[in-house]
């Protein structure tokens, strides 16, 4: 890559990141519509349904090839492990079709995943009973915080096949973390590294005027 290519990669990045900090400092997009206790519509508020898959991320996508790409899954935990991708895909098999909802007012409805699910990772690190909270570091820098709860829903997965194909570079292949009852921010992109941790640590846009969860039915875009 040019030195050009570079400046133009992070002028491009700058100008993604405050355009992102200004939506949360106006409150774009919120409603205020919706109850905390009512969720009967699929469709949370101020989203709107969609039938591609648009492509969002810091400007960047890494490309990480299969015989280099590593999972350390480590911190407070009785058994760390760090996978290989032969290692990652001789796990048990996870499939599951949920809903998807970005922060930037998009749905998606019924994806169909495959991978591992968050809850046999649970079973092979065996947390400690002091990690409340997990924190997802990707390859491009981006890290992200969720709680250990969330992290242990039953339809979260760490995805490497979606609509029964590989999971593509532009949408966090070769894995990304699911969770679907989250704003899709949390699930984060080319992971490389599952922390578990007793406190809980803000990630990239956490610690730029987004909220702390993220849940769509109560409009936790920012705070």
């Amino acid at each position: 890559m040019a030195d050009d290519d570079i400046e133009i990669h992070g002028s491009i990045k700058e100008k993604l990141i405050r355009r992102k900090q200004e939506w949360a400092r106006d409150g774009r997009l919120l409603t205020g519509t919706q109850k905390m206790e009512d969720r009967s519509s699929r469709l949370p508020p101020g989203q709107r349904e969609v039938k591609d898959w648009p492509v969002l991320d810091l400007g960047l996508q890494p490309d990480v090839p299969l015989e280099k790409w590593s999972l350390l899954i480590n911190g407070l935990v009785e058994n760390p492990v760090e996978w290989s991708w032969k290692d990652f895909i001789s796990q048990p098999v996870f499939e599951d079709v949920s809903d998807i909802h970005c922060v930037t007012s998009w749905s998606r409805y019924d994806n169909y995943w495959e991978g591992v699910s968050t809850a046999h990772v649970l079973e092979t690190v065996r947390p400690h009973e002091a990690a409340k909270h997990v924190i997802l570091h990707a390859h491009d820098g981006y890290t992200t915080n969720v709680t250990l709860e969330a992290f242990s829903a039953p339809d979260a997965l760490l995805a490497h096949r979606w609509e029964g194909q590989p999971l593509t570079r532009q949408h966090g292949g070769p894995v990304r973390l699911v969770i679907p009852q989250y704003y899709f921010w949390k699930s984060a992109k080319w992971i490389k590294r599952i922390e578990f941790s007793a406190l809980d640590k803000r990630g990239f846009w956490e610690t730029r005027g987004y909220h702390n969860e993220g849940d769509p039915w109560t409009e936790e875009r920012y705070g």
